[in-house]
């Protein structure tokens, strides 16, 4: 068929000066997780304001080896959100604590404060909030919550890089902020991700804890004369090496003119899909900048999967961000939970689908999905 009526759902905005950059670490000693891994985490840093960034291989990663760092573990009880990916509240499994899950905004999809504060008991350690869709969370208030309580904030930023809510950045005001690299992602190398923290402890901790506990890594080993390493905890296999770390080098520079140009799309599918009152979308609030991640669109309950199956037969990319994780069949057989545990969450869950949308995707290709979703929504009445 005709490539302008096919509408891919993502393109990587991959450069050749990315590639350029992956070429050099091939010719190089180093493939692992070496000085070409140290800028880019400096460069990270220096992005997000933040003292530290320690690099891994993903998002989910980054928030496991959080929870181990801050030592929260069986008997422990982290708050999140039902709705996100299911790495979010699995990581909370796999450290052994149990996630408590809150419901969600209405307007944004992201984790209600008030609900928050009021699931708070002594077996509480931290909050997991999701940035989701690249809206931040009101961190001044969560922060407030949980510095009141002596609880630790775990930030899922893998939606909001290049986020910004009254100030803030993500990790700002949290103990870590956790990145995803992702193939989909704003910033990406495939797979990766990242950890921001301010804390040096804590910092330290994630280092060692991401390389098998050890206490010093291939390139402290190997760079210079040969010193003896010894382990001071269990650790797990989660170093980011150089190839990934150099492809996302100079994409850093680049997240500024891409947030750009994402937001003029997601304007236009805004300014398009207002009038029409059978369709809503997540809402970014006063006094913030999205990232702009991803952009999602509510149809009427009862004609999501229609929508996506029409949309699909059109030649357009569609996903789904998220169905709730409590409704997953795992979550359902080992937690007991039922369909009207979280209903904004399980509403959004029925209703949302996700529409193509990245940095150099085509003016044409944008008019062609508004052109499409107009016409279809036409028949997506309750």
């Amino acid at each position: 068929m005709d490539d302008k009526l096919r509408v891919e759902f993502y393109k990587h905005a991959v450069r050749e000066e990315d590639i350029e950059e992956v070429v050099k670490v091939l010719r190089s000693t180093f493939l692992t997780t070496g000085p070409k891994t140290k800028h880019f985490e400096a460069k990270l840093a220096e992005y997000l304001q933040q003292k530290y960034v320690v690099g891994v291989t993903s998002c989910t990663a980054g928030l496991f080896l959080s929870l181990k760092a801050l030592g929260i573990g069986p008997g422990d009880e982290v708050i999140t959100t039902p709705l996100s990916f299911i790495a979010t509240s699995n990581t909370i499994l796999e450290a052994g604590a149990t996630p408590i899950f809150v419901d969600v905004e209405p307007e944004t999809g992201n984790i209600d404060l008030a609900r928050v504060e009021a699931a708070i008991t002594s077996k509480t350690k931290a909050v997991m909030p999701v940035h989701l869709y690249g809206q931040m969370v009101d961190m001044k208030k969560l922060s407030a919550i949980c510095k009141s309580r002596g609880l630790h904030i775990i930030e899922d930023a893998a939606h909001s890089l290049e986020s910004l809510r009254e100030g803030i950045r993500p990790g700002q005001l949290g103990t870590t902020a956790c990145f995803s690299f992702y193939a989909t992602k704003n910033l990406t190398c495939g797979e990766g991700g990242a950890i921001s923290t301010d804390d040096p402890e804590v910092y330290d901790r994630l280092l060692q804890l991401r390389l098998h506990g050890m206490t010093k890594s291939a390139a402290e080993r190997y760079s210079k004369r040969y010193e003896h390493w010894d382990m001071d905890m269990l650790g797990y296999k989660a170093n980011l090496p150089d190839i990934l770390s150099a492809v996302m080098f100079h994409q850093i520079d680049r997240l500024g003119h891409q947030l750009q140009s994402r937001e003029a799309i997601c304007k236009r599918y805004e300014e398009a899909f207002s009038p029409l009152p059978q369709l809503d979308f997540p809402k970014v609030q006063p006094d913030s900048i999205s990232a702009r991640h991803l952009f999602t669109l509510w149809v009427p309950r009862g004609f999501r999967d229609s929508a996506l199956a029409e949309l699909q037969a059109h030649h357009i990319g569609v996903a789904v961000n998220f169905r709730p994780i409590h409704l997953m069949r795992f979550y359902r057989k080992t937690m007991g939970f039922q369909p009207g545990s979280f209903p904004i969450a399980e509403e959004i869950g029925e209703r949302t689908l996700t529409l193509p949308m990245y940095p150099d995707m085509p003016k044409e290709k944008v008019d062609r999905v508004i052109e499409v979703v107009t016409e279809l929504a036409q028949h997506w009445h309750p």
